[in-house]
């Protein structure tokens, strides 16, 4: 389910990574291909996990960590976490438009777009943002501990979209292609 990097089986893996797989097959009622790589290394496939959980415990609602996702996972035209958060995206209430939107960097909310603009330029930048950029950003009505929060949820969507691009993980969602809007 990888061509390039082992998609481990949840069910014949052991130690660290099955004890893992364990717990996101009680919460989600499957592992998704993506974790069966990360499976790989358990060190990763748990800080994966716990960047999850963390980024739940922020300011950004479900939603909105969906609309970063998508921002973030088109920037990084990564196929496979597009095609699993707009899947994810329209169960917590994102339209099909909204989604096209949301991989665009824009929204039909203003203070949302700002929001997701930033966060391009966070994901394009590598983290190098101007003055303007993020005075543009605070006066939409986002904080300093927002701004740390883009840069949470960057990293831990960057860190999938990258494991992704080397493993050529096969995606087992509704297939998004970067690039190609509906």
């Amino acid at each position: 389910m990888s061509t390039r990097i082992k998609t481990l089986n949840p069910e014949t893996t052991t130690g660290k990574s099955k004890e893992l797989f364990d717990a996101v097959q009680k919460k989600l009622g499957f592992v998704p291909n993506l974790l069966k790589v990360l499976g790989n290394s358990p060190a990763t496939l748990e800080t994966y996990l716990t960047l999850g959980s963390l980024t739940e415990k922020g300011n950004f609602k479900h939603k909105v960590r969906e609309q970063l996702a998508l921002t973030i996972a088109e920037t990084n035209n990564c196929d496979y976490c597009l095609s699993a958060h707009s899947k994810i995206g329209s169960g917590h209430g994102l339209t099909a438009e909204e989604i096209n939107k949301n991989r665009k960097g824009t929204s039909e909310d203003a203070k949302i777009e700002a929001l997701l603009q930033f966060t391009k330029k966070v994901t394009e930048n590598k983290g190098v943002v101007s003055d303007a950029d993020l005075k543009t950003f605070k006066d939409a009505g986002y904080t300093d501990e927002d701004v740390l929060e883009v840069v949470l949820n960057v990293v831990a969507n960057t860190l999938t979209n990258y494991v992704n691009h080397i493993a050529d993980t096969e995606i087992d969602f509704p297939v998004v292609e970067a690039g190609k809007f509906n």
